[in-house]
Formats: C-alpha cells, sequence, structure tokens
C-alpha cells in the first residue's frame, strides 16, 4: 500500500487504482484549478455543506449527502457560507468492481455525475462502510485489500438501493442557480463571438460581478471557460468525424486557423492533427475485436 503521509492521510492501494482520504477542514476554501482523475470519484460528506460545479451545474452537497464524479470529468469545488466542513474521499477504477456495477449508464443516466440524498439510516451505513475502509487501510491486517473492495462494493449496492429523493419543491440557492444559467448560455453560444459584457447583459449584471461570481463557483475564468469548450468539442471531432481541420475551427468558433492550433496545442498539448491520428489509432483494435 502507498500512503501519503501529512496531517490528512491518502490511502492507496490496487497500485494507484483505489485510494481514500478522510479530511477536517476549518476556514474558507476552494480547489486552485478545475481538474479531473482517470478514475471515479465518491465523496461523502459528513459535517459542512460544499459546492461543486460539475457537468456545467453549480451543486450544493449537504451533510449526508454522497456525490458519484466519472473519471475524466473536470469539476471543482468550493466553499459555501458554512466553511468547516468534513468529508471521506474515494477515487476507485470501476474495474475492481463487480460487473454489475461497473457500468456507468446504471450511475448517472445521461449526466456527468449522480447526487445521492440519503435517508439518516442510510448515512450512518454508509459513514460505518467508509470508516472501516480507513480502520482497514490504516491497521493493514491480511487481506485488507481485498476486504476494502469489499467494503466498496457494499457501499455502491447501498447507493443503488437508496431511494431517490423527490425534484420537485427543491430549493436552490439563488447564486448557484444564477452560475448554472450563465454556464448553459456559455456551452449554447461557445461556438459565436462571445463576450462577456453582452452576457452580463443578457442577465441584468455587470461583467465584473459576473466574472467574480463566475470564478468563484466554476474555477474558470469567463474566456477561459470559452476555450475549455471549445477545446473539447474540437477532441470530439477531430476523432469522431472526417471533417477537415480546416472546417472544424470556424465551426466552434474560431476564426483563425493559426489561434485555433495554437490553442489547442497549448491545452491539449498536442497539434490537432497529432490528436486525430492518436484518437484513430487508439481506436482502430476495437473495430477488429470480436
Amino acid at each position: 500500500m502507498t500512503k501519503v503521509t501529512g496531517p490528512n492521510p491518502k490511502y492507496q492501494i490496487e497500485q494507484g487504482r483505489y485510494s481514500i482520504q478522510h479530511m477536517m477542514r476549518k476556514g474558507v476554501t476552494a480547489m486552485p484549478r478545475p481538474h479531473s482523475h482517470p478514475w471515479t470519484e465518491l465523496y461523502y460528506l459528513s459535517e459542512g455543506e460544499r459546492v461543486y460545479f460539475v457537468d456545467n451545474r453549480v451543486v450544493t452537497v449537504h451533510k449526508g449527502e454522497l456525490i458519484l464524479i466519472p473519471g475524466g470529468e473536470l469539476h471543482s469545488t468550493a466553499s459555501s457560507e458554512i466553511a468547516e466542513f468534513e468529508r471521506i474521499l474515494i477515487h476507485f477504477d470501476p474495474a475492481l468492481l463487480p460487473p454489475a456495477l461497473r457500468d456507468e449508464s446504471a450511475w448517472f443516466y445521461g449526466r456527468r455525475y449522480r447526487l445521492f440524498r440519503l435517508s439518516l439510516r442510510e448515512q450512518n451505513d454508509a459513514q460505518s462502510l467508509l470508516n472501516r475502509m480507513l480502520e482497514e487501510c490504516r491497521l493493514e491486517k491480511p487481506y485488507y485489500e481485498s476486504s476494502v473492495i469489499a467494503l466498496l462494493t457494499e457501499l455502491l449496492i447501498l447507493l443503488q438501493r437508496s431511494s431517490p429523493p423527490p425534484v420537485a419543491g427543491e430549493r436552490k440557492h439563488p447564486l448557484h442557480e444564477l452560475v448554472t444559467d450563465v454556464a448553459t448560455f456559455i456551452r449554447t453560444h461557445y461556438n459565436k463571438a462571445l463576450t462577456i459584457e453582452e452576457t452580463a447583459k443578457h442577465f441584468f449584471i455587470s461583467p465584473s460581478y459576473l466574472s467574480r461570481v463566475f470564478y468563484r463557483f466554476t474555477g474558470f475564468h469567463f474566456r477561459e471557460y470559452i476555450v475549455h469548450l471549445r477545446v473539447k468539442e474540437a477532441e470530439r471531432l477531430l476523432a469522431e468525424s472526417s471533417d477537415k481541420i480546416q472546417e472544424i475551427a470556424p465551426a466552434i468558433g474560431f476564426e483563425h486557423l493559426s489561434h485555433f492550433n495554437k490553442t489547442f496545442k497549448r491545452v491539449t498539448g498536442l497539434t490537432p492533427l497529432q490528436y486525430r491520428k492518436e484518437a484513430r489509432s487508439q481506436s482502430a483494435p476495437s473495430r477488429t475485436e470480436k
């Protein structure tokens, strides 16, 4: 097992394909940048409140709730009005689980996250399973890695059996709704010459206020988020279509091909042509598999 030491030790097993960390924090905190992980993220909040930006939405996680995020999904977290919090964070490779629990479609239903609002009994059961995982990692008794994966499996079965709460009448923070609406507006218009001034005018707020709250809850500057969406769409088109690069650039909002090439390489580390070749070489074996 690998253990990252410090006041909040992180335990890693199965060659890094599973990690768990317990943390308590006081005061306002936020991730410095939006990020993603190769494995699924499971975040259980035992005290306090946290604000996630994920799947272009602002999602508030309250005490006793759990959020699940698939691998590769860009996200960030920040403090709400309740600054102090306590959480247990797990990252795991779904391939470690029984086959019935691996399918993303059984968890996310088309979205890129799933929020579980657990009953008090389910909260107690989930907390107990998580504490036992931490204890197994701390003590390292024989077969502890197998025990941890078995406990994770039991936790995920608990989540699958939990009853989804009614959505109607759910109270939302107005500021969270605003940032979600702005993110949706940008996602709809990112391929146009969109400015922060016209976006702020659309929502009847000042550009400086929009810039401040959008960065606070998403971790993105306004223009940076537009570039993120454009590059993600470019990656999809390069991998899945036969469109020429000269056609892709204007379709996603770049007026000049040179600007697109430069931006794409800065973000991904590859030129568009290199990215297309790599994506096609990775998908080629799957076409011949039986």
